[in-house]
C-alpha cells in the first residue's frame, strides 16, 4: 500500500512538473528606453493581452533601459534567437533593411491619421514582411511619433537657426542628410550615449517626440524647443523567427493582434497626452517656438532627390498620395 501512494505521489508530482513546463513558453521583450516611456506602456499592454489570450500558455517579460543591448544588439540577437521581441526604432532597421527608410524621409506624413492609414494598410504589411529574410517577424507599428527638435543654444523658427547646431541623431542616414540639408553638424549615436552626451554638453541638441523629451526630463538639459514635427517615426514590435517557428497556430494570431492592439494602444495614449507633455515641458522652464515649417520643407527637398532611387519612387509617391 505505501508503495502505491508513493508511485502515486512520484507520477502526481511528475504531471505537475510537465504541466508546469508546457504552461510556461516565456516571451523576453526588450526595449532601450525607462518605464515612463510609451514603449513600455505599448510593452506591458501587449504582455497584459497575450498571457490573458493564451489562458497561461504564454508568458511575456519584459526587459526595459537597454539592459538586454542597444536597438542593433537587439536585432542581432534576434537574428540568433537568444532575445524573442523587441520594440525598435526605425534607425537601426535601415541598416538591414534600406527600404524602411522611406518612412523617415523628412515631412513625409502629413499628420498621425496618414501615418495610421499607411502602416496599418498594405504599405505597411509590406514593409513588416522585408523583415522576414532577416530572420524577423513583423508584427505592428507603435511608434516614437512626430519629432521635435531641442536645444541648449537658442530658439529655432527658421532653418538657418539650426545651422551648425551639433544635434544628436539616431543612427540613421536619413536622418544625418536630413540636418546636414539644415546646415547641422549631425551626430549619429545611439540614445544610451545621447543622454551622456547632452548631459556633458559636447552636443547642442536632439530630435524626438514629446514623449520622450518628457519620459527623460530632457528640459534639465534642453533650453529651447521647436514643434517642427519634421518627420514621424514609427517603431515596430518585431519577433525573431526563431521565436515565431516554435509557436502553434492560435498563439501565432494571438501574437499579432495583441502587437496592433498594443501598438493602437500606445498611439491613441500618445495623441492624448501631447497637449500635458507641451504644457509640463513650458513649466519646466523649456521655451517653446512654432516655426513655419515650409521653409524647413524647401530647405531638405535635395534628402528627396538622393534618397528617391534607393526607396523607390513609387513607394513614396503612394504614401504621399495616401488619403
Amino acid at each position: 500500500m505505501k508503495r502505491l501512494l508513493l508511485l502515486c505521489t512520484v507520477a502526481c508530482l511528475l504531471l505537475a512538473l510537465a504541466g508546469n513546463a508546457l504552461a510556461a513558453t516565456e516571451i523576453k521583450l526588450a526595449h532601450v528606453v525607462n518605464e515612463k516611456d510609451a514603449f513600455h506602456l505599448a510593452a506591458e499592454k501587449f504582455k497584459e493581452l497575450v498571457e490573458k489570450g493564451s489562458g497561461g500558455e504564454l508568458s511575456v517579460t519584459l526587459f526595459p533601459n537597454a539592459t538586454l543591448g542597444d536597438e542593433r544588439t537587439l536585432l542581432e540577437r534576434m537574428k540568433m534567437g537568444v532575445v524573442d521581441m523587441g520594440i525598435i526604432t526605425n534607425g537601426p532597421i535601415i541598416n538591414f533593411v534600406p527600404t524602411f527608410g522611406a518612412i523617415d524621409l523628412p515631412f513625409l506624413f502629413r499628420d498621425p491619421e496618414h501615418a495610421y492609414k499607411v502602416l496599418d494598410g498594405p504599405i505597411g504589411q509590406e514593409l513588416l514582411a522585408a523583415l522576414e529574410p532577416q530572420g524577423w517577424k513583423g508584427l505592428a507599428f507603435a511608434e516614437r511619433g512626430f519629432r521635435n527638435l531641442t536645444n541648449n543654444k537658442r530658439a529655432v523658427n527658421t532653418p538657418e537657426d539650426v545651422k551648425d547646431l551639433k544635434i544628436r541623431v539616431m543612427q540613421n542616414p536619413v536622418y544625418v542628410d536630413s540636418f546636414k540639408a539644415l546646415g547641422a553638424n549631425a551626430v549619429p549615436m545611439a540614445w544610451t550615449e545621447a543622454l551622456t552626451a547632452l548631459q556633458q554638453g559636447t552636443v547642442d541638441g536632439q530630435e524626438n517626440p514629446l514623449n520622450v523629451i518628457v519620459a527623460f526630463k530632457l528640459y534639465e538639459t534642453q533650453k529651447h524647443l521647436a514643434l517642427t514635427r519634421h518627420a514621424y517615426a514609427p517603431a515596430p514590435f518585431i519577433m525573431s523567427l526563431k521565436t515565431w517557428d516554435k509557436l502553434s497556430d492560435a498563439q501565432k494570431e494571438l501574437v499579432k493582434s495583441a502587437a496592433q492592439e498594443a501598438a493602437e494602444f500606445e498611439r491613441a495614449s500618445n495623441n492624448k497626452s501631447e497637449a500635458e507633455w507641451l504644457e509640463l515641458v513650458k513649466q519646466n522652464g523649456m521655451e517653446v517656438t512654432t516655426p513655419d515649417t515650409e521653409a524647413f520643407r524647401k530647405a531638405v527637398e535635395s534628402v528627396y532627390a538622393q534618397y528617391g532611387p534607393q526607396f523607390g519612387e513609387e513607394l513614396i509617391r503612394k504614401i504621399l498620395d495616401t488619403k
